[in-house]
């Protein structure tokens, strides 16, 4: 399952680096929950999708444990109750499911036997006759990044995806001439992230053959930037913790991570760190919040456990 086998594959790059650095940044996150458990964006009250990417977040860490958990899924059942958009639903699912791993808390436990067949029929809601997911009910076309959510759900939830090999071809067709994938089909410009939301796709669906995962490879290497980083796409100069944390996953996944600038790659990520814990998203940007925190850790982590196996084979 991509969403279990994901957190314990940095959660072991994350375990090899120093103690005190993982305390600061853990203590960065637990400053950032809310009265009612939850977690905000970079301000405002706590949202459902900020709260999903701090969760993964402390459970990288170790962190998510005794009264933040406790308390994360007090605002977890809350919102349970009420009515919630299809979107921020998929990050409550994700949420209660990082409490379950990491802090063996149930938010689902009340619930009828039957409640994930009854949320999967609600998803297939967003199905669309391109093969995809569209992002809420309204949406006309299926989109990369959102099939790849719904898929996850639907892994979280142990239902089986329906049809396929519709979604499969869905994500091929989003594939372009440069080897990476774009959003929505009216794109010509392939993306960091949606090259990453197919990848780990076709991934789960064991759909990567030899030339998809080449051209891919390619794609991303050419990404990189003189900072080191990713870029989101060829027209944007600069890079960013997004699309350096998806890139590096997603090369990752595909066996090649050594064949990017990992040296140079590093030293980006290090430079958006903040001498208090926490993470920005770019050089331009001086905010910081958890999502990009969360992007911090995964890319350190995947960078870290990369050059431990270096050493140890060179040693």
């Amino acid at each position: 399952m991509y969403l279990v086998e994901l957190p314990t594959r940095l959660a072991t790059g994350l375990e090899r680096t120093d103690e005190v650095w993982r305390t600061r940044h853990a203590n960065y996150l637990r400053h950032w929950q809310r009265a009612d458990g939850g977690f905000p964006g970079r301000e405002g009250e706590s949202d459902l999708y900020y709260t999903s990417f701090a969760l993964r977040a402390m459970g990288l860490l170790g962190a998510l444990e005794g009264d933040v958990a406790d308390r994360a899924a007090g605002f977890l059942r809350s919102r349970l109750a009420g009515e919630v958009p299809v979107v921020d639903f998929l990050s409550l699912i994700y949420s209660a499911m990082t409490l379950r791993f990491a802090a063996g808390v149930d938010v689902f436990s009340a619930r009828p036997a039957d409640w994930p067949q009854r949320v999967a029929a609600a998803l297939e809601q967003l199905r669309r006759p391109d093969g995809g997911y569209a992002k809420t009910s309204q949406g006309h076309a299926g989109s990369v990044y959102h099939s790849f959510l719904v898929v996850i759900c639907q892994q979280l939830l142990e239902v089986d995806t329906p049809e396929p090999e519709k979604l499969v071809e869905f994500v091929r067709s989003r594939r372009r001439p440069d080897g990476g994938f774009v959003e929505m089909n009216v794109m010509k410009r392939s993306g960091t992230n949606p090259t990453a939301a197919a990848v780990a796709l076709l991934k789960i669906f064991d759909r990567v053959d030899e030339g998809l995962r080449d051209g891919a490879i390619e794609f991303l290497l050419d990404a990189q930037s003189d900072e080191g980083g990713l870029r989101a796409n060829s027209r944007i100069p600069i890079a960013d913790l997004l699309s350096t944390f998806t890139g590096l996953l997603t090369l990752d996944d595909l066996e090649a991570l050594d064949e990017v600038d990992l040296t140079a790659a590093r030293r980006f990520v290090d430079s958006l760190q903040l001498p208090e814990g926490g993470f920005q998203g770019a050089a331009w940007d001086p905010g910081h919040d958890v999502e990009y925190t969360f992007y911090g850790l995964g890319a350190t982590a995947l960078l870290t456990r990369r050059a431990e196996n270096q050493d140890a084979n060179h040693g």
